[in-house]
């Protein structure tokens, strides 16, 4: 089995920061594209490959900042200069391929991000 974990959400004022955390555990042989979403459209906030190359939706961009881990299978997103507008549940999800050699789609259940004053 395979799980991914998400962490790091919670309350923050505008223009505060969070980092979150995808932690991936259980028969995993490899990891390729991990990206992180927002409801409620399940919309594209940012995406790491199998190879290190990063991008970010244009909403985000100079503000959030994804980075993967290969060591522990974690993949963050740093949050800087939060709005309002981010306030949503943010989800993981990763494309894995696991030791028995089944390649699929992965999600968390997601954690809360809320900014407000």
């Amino acid at each position: 089995q395979v799980r991914l974990v998400e962490s790091g959400g919670g309350l923050v004022q505008p223009g505060g920061s969070l980092r979150l955390s995808c932690a991936a555990s259980g028969n995993i042989r490899s990891i390729q594209t991990v990206g992180w979403y927002r409801q409620s459209q399940r919309e594209l906030v940012a995406t790491v490959t199998s190879g290190g190359s990063t991008s970010c939706a244009d909403f985000v961009k100079g503000r959030f900042t994804i980075s993967r881990v290969y060591a522990n299978n974690t993949v963050y997103l740093q949050m800087n200069s939060l709005v309002p507008e981010d306030t949503a549940v943010y989800y993981c999800n990763a494309r894995i391929r696991t030791s028995s050699g089944f390649t699929g789609n992965y999600w968390g259940q997601g954690t809360q991000v809320t900014v407000s004053s």
